[in-house]
């Protein structure tokens, strides 16, 4: 016997079409503005100013020698090392290049070898993402570890980990210093045991010049004590940097539960949150401040993201869909906050009126 799923009422399937019409209608919009356009020439400057920042970096290291003065140094390599994460970052998602293969090697290459992050270990976890953020279950950005994004992940804990979770939204910063610790554990763990990674061995390489090539150059510049001090300053800033990029982006916005259906337009939108602050933040975030655009439009080079926001905000009112946009400090009070309330049990995941008309009837 054959079981079929009944058949929608003509209101749900006339309003499913609607859903998808929209983002078709938008994406027309877009198109037709020539936003999607990818070339390697709006990452041009970007790339100059990186490589004059880290010629600057490598000469400070080596003149300024046996010297505490090297701890400042250790938090500029902290920044420049975040700043070429979102250039791999915008490689991964093939922005800077019209040719896939091309945007896969620049990845590679400068996620694995400069900033120490395993290319095919984060396609996986952030395609994941991207399909479905913000989604219980689905999304590995909110799967529970040290910090419970999700109410029912909270609850459950007990003795110090209970009392933790309870204030985590406090902690959050603190343990922001240890993330580029894990980030390169992580990077190394997938190039050891992961069942599938494509080139493996230069991946392998290329995370052994980092991990253990710049470590060793520091040393033997400034001696062993002010070298582990300053990679202990450099990692701690590039995990604090690293972190506040990212958490502003989702955190304290809806959780989808697993088994709601939302069309992608709206989940992308109700989910994401974007970060004022113009051409400044744009730089200081490598792009990930427009991160419903980004969402959107994943292939958008980060330079246009800028110009579609006009086109996505006017576009989200005329449908009246939620969008969402705060100031950077305002965005960590409420990230702060709705942890808080998670580790008290208190957050409602769907404290969203518009996404509780995609649950099941």
């Amino acid at each position: 016997m054959t079981v079929t799923s009944p058949p929608r009422s003509p209101a749900a399937a006339g309003r499913a079409n609607t859903q998808v019409q929209d983002f078709f209608e938008l994406s027309t919009r877009v198109k037709e503005a020539g936003l999607m356009e990818r070339g390697a020439r709006s990452y041009i400057p970007r790339t100059i100013v990186l490589s004059l920042a880290f010629i600057g970096a490598f000469a400070g290291l080596f003149l300024l020698g046996s010297s505490w003065w090297q701890l400042g140094l250790a938090a500029v390599f902290g920044v420049l090392f975040t700043q070429v994460a979102f250039l791999s970052h915008d490689a991964a998602h093939q922005q800077v290049f019209s040719n896939g293969r091309k945007n896969e090697w620049l990845a590679r290459i400068i996620g694995n070898g400069i900033v120490g992050l395993s290319y095919a270990w984060w396609a996986k976890k952030h395609g994941k993402h991207h399909a479905n953020p913000n989604t219980i279950g689905k999304d590995g950005d909110i799967a529970p570890g040290i910090v419970a994004f999700v109410p029912e992940d909270a609850t459950a804990r007990t003795g110090f980990a209970g009392w933790f979770v309870r204030r985590q939204g406090w902690m959050l910063f603190p343990l922001l210093t240890f993330f580029g610790w894990a980030l390169h554990v992580h990077a190394v763990d997938a190039v050891i045991r992961a069942e599938k990674v494509k080139h493996r061995p230069t991946e392998a390489v290329l995370l052994a010049v980092r991990l253990i090539g710049f470590p060793a150059l520091v040393i033997w510049a400034m001696g062993l004590w002010i070298g582990i001090a300053f990679l202990l300053v450099q990692v701690a800033v590039f995990g604090v940097y690293m972190g506040a990029s990212f958490a502003p982006n989702h955190k304290g916005m809806p959780l989808i539960p697993k088994d709601v259906k939302v069309d992608f337009l709206r989940r992308q939108v109700l989910t994401s949150r974007n970060i004022r602050g113009g051409r400044p933040m744009d730089w200081a975030m490598g792009g990930l401040n427009y991160q419903i655009e980004h969402h959107l439009f994943p292939r958008m080079p980060s330079p246009n993201l800028h110009k579609v926001v006009p086109i996505v905000r006017e576009f989200c009112a005329e449908k009246e869909i939620p969008y969402t946009e705060t100031g950077l400090v305002e965005s960590y009070g409420i990230v702060i906050r709705y942890l808080n309330r998670v580790g008290l049990g208190y957050a409602d995941p769907m404290d969203c009126p518009v996404i509780s008309q995609f649950r099941p009837r």
